[in-house]
């Protein structure tokens, strides 16, 4: 069992059962990558954000996310919780009401909240939040879980039954509200958009602009195999392509497609790793990363290409529709 944080929060929620993959996570810690410690933080950070911001707490602060199999958790005091996300079957126990994404919801001490999943082709990830963050030590400036490094979130590791979640619950939303904006969730046929990588144009490396075509023209499945660190993609085997023994490494970000000596790309994820010798034959746009983030093993997905500008454009339509909910979300909870 964790250790309880000593510093004025209150024990909430109890771990019963802590599903598939259930880790602390806010947004992480950009800014460290020169230093190889990976970005982490959500996968999907606008379910993040959703699950905070109708709570009345900071779109970043820190939640449980839940990965296809969320976890069993008992209530151990009256508390208002936030979900986003997908809707992984949120429901409480011994009485069955649901507890859908996109909202917040009053719970009782003593209830159980449990995740089912009712939606098995929209979605892999559930975000829970509770009021004032869950409260776990900072460490190196966030919150979050790395599993790659072992550190942060609750010891560096998942959750596990008997564990304890505390929170400061003092601002405490009353109100049950609903997320004011449609998001979207990807199904099985999802498109990301994405940018040239830094080696489309490449002349020393052979093959890489009909490479990127191959990607562009092809449909992928994601792999099982896939992870917190990538998406493995399942499809043509785009091996054509000569790397160099040579090449040296380079630094990578979550949403760059590398192409593997085997001729399948992988997609980086948040707990990808910071250098990679690989080619990066093209970039996931900012706008369209949280929906990599919701791509569940088996689903399909397929890459649209578009310019710099555009991309630009994507991440403040996105950053705007979020910032917009979050004002009205606030008149309604003042």
């Amino acid at each position: 069992m964790s250790r309880p944080v000593d510093d004025g929060a209150t024990a909430v929620l109890e771990v019963i059962s802590p599903g598939l993959l259930s880790t602390i996570q806010d947004l992480g810690r950009p800014g460290l990558e020169n230093v190889g410690v990976p970005i982490g933080g959500a996968a999907d950070p606008v379910g993040l954000a959703v699950a905070n911001l109708v709570l009345g707490n900071a779109p970043d602060m820190a939640a449980i996310e839940c990965t296809l199999l969320g976890p069993e958790l008992r209530v151990l005091r009256d508390v208002t919780v936030g979900i986003g996300g997908a809707d992984l079957g949120g429901q409480v126990l011994r009485g069955g009401r649901r507890l859908p994404p996109g909202a917040s919801h009053r719970l009782r001490a003593g209830e159980v909240l449990a995740f089912a999943a009712v939606e098995p082709d929209l979605g892999c990830r559930a975000y829970l939040a509770v009021p004032g963050g869950i409260d776990v030590p900072e460490v190196l400036g966030s919150k979050s879980t790395s599993l790659v490094g072992a550190f942060g979130g609750l010891q560096g590791r998942a959750l596990r039954a008997g564990d304890r979640l505390q929170a400061h619950i003092g601002n405490a939303a009353s109100a049950e509200v609903p997320w004011p904006a449609d998001l979207g969730l990807p199904a099985q046929d999802a498109v990301v958009r994405v940018l040239s990588g830094p080696q489309a144009t490449d002349a020393d490396t052979a093959g890489i602009p009909e490479t990127l075509a191959h990607l562009l023209g092809a449909t992928w499945e994601v792999s099982h195999d896939s992870d917190r660190r990538g998406l493995r993609l399942d499809g043509p085997s785009l091996a054509s392509l000569t790397l160099l023994a040579d090449d040296p490494s380079q630094g990578v970000l979550p949403g760059a497609i590398q192409l593997t000596p085997s001729g399948q790309p992988i997609v980086l994820m948040p707990d990808g790793g910071t250098t990679g010798g690989y080619p990066v034959i093209a970039v996931v746009c900012a706008a369209d990363l949280w929906l990599l983030g919701q791509l569940r093993p088996g689903s399909t997905v397929a890459f649209e290409r578009i310019d710099a500008a555009t991309a630009r454009r994507a991440a403040e339509d996105l950053r705007q529709l979020v910032a917009t909910a979050a004002e009205r979300l606030s008149a309604r909870l003042s």
